[in-house]
């Protein structure tokens, strides 16, 4: 069995998503046959309590959206040019004897996560991006404003795909193991779907600044106890 959670949309919740864990039973295993039968015990325990249709939100989702939505997909529309999303990442984190490491920003995604620097330097202190800087509260804000930069380009196509086409009761990220990492691209499409449903997104990505604050007083204080190692994955 393992604990994995579904994102929902809500505009009551802290940071306008919803996070409810189920327990599956999981099928171990690198092949993507197993990955889909975990998609699938997941998507069935959320059905039987009410929470359907889902999109996983990676490149194991079985549909477009979901794999065009995958981070490791997307890019972030910078002044510097496209640059892959989770490159952005990596690459933005500052540390206490080093950072940010903007060449990351060149590098394959998943050579940029694996980057020696990232684990030799100290603690994670925050973020800076194109000269902008982001805290480290609430956590997942800067990887969030990331993601939504990366689809506003994409926002019609998005909107109605994701909100009209198909009214999603929520969104999953097979891979994501809340017990080793915070942030997760599923959570993030939720926060942008909330954020369409609310007619905020166009104000808050308005700038790093206000979105910070926004996200500040939609959180509410409720990802402040997140353990700093997290942060960095």
């Amino acid at each position: 069995m393992a604990k994995r959670p579904i994102f929902v949309p809500h505009k009551d919740a802290p940071g306008l998503v919803r996070e409810i864990v189920f327990d599956i039973p999981w099928a171990g295993g690198f092949a993507a046959t197993q990955k889909k039968k975990n998609i699938e015990a997941l998507h069935k325990a959320a059905a039987a309590q009410g929470y359907s249709p889902l999109l996983e939100v990676s490149t194991k989702s079985d549909e477009t959206a979901g794999q065009h939505l995958s981070a490791f997909h997307l890019k972030v529309h910078g002044k510097s040019g496209e640059i892959p999303l989770e490159s952005a990442f990596q690459g933005s984190k500052v540390f206490e004897r080093g950072g940010p490491f903007t060449d990351l920003y060149e590098a394959e995604p998943r050579l940029a996560k694996r980057d020696d620097r990232l684990r030799k330097c100290g603690q994670l202190i925050g973020f800076e991006f194109e000269g902008d800087s982001f805290p480290l509260q609430p956590t997942t804000v800067f990887y969030d404003w990331l993601y939504l930069r990366a689809i506003y380009p994409h926002r019609f196509w998005l909107e109605k795909r994701l909100t009209k086409r198909v009214k999603y009761a929520g969104f999953t990220d097979i891979e994501f193991n809340p017990s080793k990492s915070v942030n997760c691209q599923a959570r993030s499409c939720a926060l942008f779907v909330a954020l369409v449903q609310q007619e905020k997104l166009e104000s808050v990505v308005a700038s790093p600044k206000i979105f910070v604050q926004a996200m500040t007083e939609l959180c509410d204080g409720r990802l402040l106890g997140a353990n700093e190692s997290q942060l960095a994955i």
